[in-house]
């Protein structure tokens, strides 16, 4: 299925206009929001630890979640913060899943199936995600990190989300999110901090944008559909 894009400059909606649209009825609307955060998703995906591909398969499932979920969100929250919850949840349970797998196959007769984050894999695609040598330095003074540390450092300074909105997603207080914040930018080298902005550690082309789109709302049109 092809979702046509409207002509018009639709991205710059209110959020609750959107939402509002979807509602009554005009899914195609949906893309918007998927666009609107499929970046933000994809480096929440890839700093809890998974590949790329893992990391779309997590993002189809959490966009289909929001779409089916839409009219129970309430504006106690930001869709922004709900977003990432529900992106944060799958990803938990995806780790519950392999855990449980690894468990299973502890006798070494199986090989797990997910990858370290950030592994030094050469393909074609991993050099589109991570396009260049020095990013991955960063990359892996990340993953020496904590993940309860890794998620905050992700959150505030490669999403952009302040504290009060990383404090919602991850149910810390706000004195608890600075603490982690502080720590893991200790943790971090020096020089790297030094030489290279946040927005340099995850890159998502919009290529994989693309993809995302389609197969969510193809999804989704096939759910309208049944």
């Amino acid at each position: 299925m092809v979702w046509e894009r409207s002509k018009t400059n639709m991205t710059q909606l209110p959020e609750n206009l959107v939402i509002r649209k979807i509602l009554e009825g005009e899914v195609s609307m949906f893309e918007i929001l998927i666009r609107r955060y499929n970046p933000l998703l994809y480096k929440v995906g890839r700093s809890y630890g998974f590949c790329h591909e893992d990391v779309q398969d997590l993002m189809q499932e959490s966009f289909v979640s929001v779409y089916l979920n839409l009219s129970g969100f309430q504006n106690r929250s930001s869709f922004k913060t709900w977003v990432i919850t529900i992106m944060l949840n799958k990803c938990y349970h995806k780790t519950q899943r392999l855990r449980h797998q690894l468990e299973v196959s502890s006798n070494g007769h199986e090989k797990e199936n997910s990858k370290p984050m950030f592994a030094s894999d050469h393909t074609q695609t991993n050099r589109a995600v991570v396009n260049n040598e020095l990013s991955r330095v960063i990359e892996d003074a990340l993953q020496s990190i904590p993940l309860e540390y890794r998620m905050v450092f992700s959150l505030r300074e490669v999403n952009g989300l302040n504290t009060a909105e990383t404090a919602e997603v991850l149910n810390l207080s706000e004195s608890n999110v600075k603490v982690r914040l502080n720590r893991a930018r200790k943790m971090l080298r020096t020089e790297i901090e030094k030489m290279y902005s946040a927005d340099e550690i995850f890159e998502f082309n919009l290529i994989y944008c693309d993809q995302i789109v389609e197969r969510v709302m193809t999804e989704i049109g096939w759910r309208n559909v049944v």
